[in-house]
C-alpha cells in the first residue's frame, strides 16, 4: 500500500510536456468524425488526412500546422479557428462556415469553397489558385477579430 501511494505521488509530481506537443501530433486520418465536437480543443500539428468531418465542429480550435489533406469537410463550423499554416489541400469546404478563421500561410489548393461563408476570415499568404481567389473575393467581407486584416485585402481582392 505503501509502495501505492508513494508511486501515486511521484506521478503527480512529474512535469507533464505540453499538450500540444509537435514531436507526436494527434492522428485522426482516415477517420469518421462527422459532427464531431474539437469547439476550443488545442490540435496543433494534428493529422486529419482522409477523414470525414462534415458537420464537425472546429469554433475556436487551434488547428496551426495541421494537416486536413483529402478530407471531407462540408457544413464544418470553423468559425474563429486558427488554421495557420495547416494543410488544407484537396478538401471540401462546401457549405462551412470559414468566418474569423485564419489561414495565415495555409496550404489550400484545391480546396472547395462553393456556398462558405468567409466572413472576418484572413488569408493572408495563403496558397491558393487564381481560380480559389477569384470565387472567394465574390463573397469576401469583413475584418478579422484576431489579427485585423480585412478578408478582401487578405485575398489581394481588386
Amino acid at each position: 500500500m505503501a509502495l501505492a501511494i508513494i508511486s501515486a505521488i511521484s506521478i503527480l509530481c512529474l512535469p507533464y510536456p505540453a499538450l500540444a506537443d509537435w514531436t507526436h501530433p494527434l492522428s485522426f486520418s482516415n477517420a469518421e468524425l462527422s459532427r464531431h465536437n474539437f469547439a476550443g480543443e488545442s490540435l496543433q500539428a494534428a493529422e486529419f488526412s482522409n477523414a470525414n468531418l462534415e458537420l464537425a465542429n472546429f469554433v475556436g480550435a487551434d488547428l496551426r500546422g495541421a494537416v486536413l489533406s483529402a478530407s471531407v469537410m462540408t457544413q464544418a463550423n470553423l468559425q474563429g479557428a486558427d488554421l495557420t499554416n495547416a494543410m488544407v489541400d484537396q478538401v471540401n469546404l462546401t457549405g462551412a462556415n470559414l468566418s474569423d478563421a485564419v489561414f495565415k500561410e495555409a496550404l489550400l489548393l484545391r480546396a472547395v469553397f462553393a456556398n462558405v461563408n468567409i466572413e472576418g476570415a484572413d488569408f493572408t499568404d495563403a496558397v491558393l489558385d487564381k481560380a480559389q481567389i477569384k470565387e472567394l473575393c465574390t463573397k469576401a467581407s469583413g475584418v478579422n477579430t484576431k489579427t485585423g486584416v480585412e478578408t478582401r485585402d487578405s485575398l489581394g481582392c481588386r
